[in-house]
């Protein structure tokens, strides 16, 4: 058997916005940008090279407007691995990217936690070899 997580959603407060943070700012690419109808539309952004992505949703109720930005409860949510973490780290910190802590050494590798557009967190993480 071989199963593969594909896509996570999470919700935004407008698709545009969104967008252009997650491709501009992080760099990553956009996937898919497809009207579905009733103003919703099926939003894909991943890192270059990645399997899995985020679908962008936009959030339409009370409760869900309410979780933007915080999907986990102020937990890290999301784990963003590169291969080389002070290129990207720098490279982040030039497009304005706001890390709440300095990067440190665990024993599963570099690490330093940042917010996206909304606040939800993520670890940039280089894992250990």
């Amino acid at each position: 058997m071989n199963q593969q997580l594909a896509l996570a959603t999470l919700l935004v407060d407008d698709y545009d916005r969104a967008i252009a943070w997650y491709t501009q700012v992080l760099g990553f690419e956009l996937r898919a940008d497809v009207a579905i109808g009733t103003g919703k539309r099926w939003v894909v952004v991943a890192p270059h090279g990645s399997h899995a992505g985020l679908v962008l949703t936009l959030a339409s109720t009370v409760n869900q407007q309410g979780r933007v930005g915080d999907q986990t409860g102020g937990r890290v949510g999301f784990f963003l691995h590169t291969d080389d973490f002070a290129r990207d780290h720098a490279a982040m910190l030039a497009r304005g990217v706001r890390f709440t802590e300095a990067p440190r050494h665990e024993a599963h590798g570099t690490v330093a936690i940042f917010t996206d557009l909304y606040g939800n967190t993520w670890d940039l993480l280089e894992p250990a070899s």
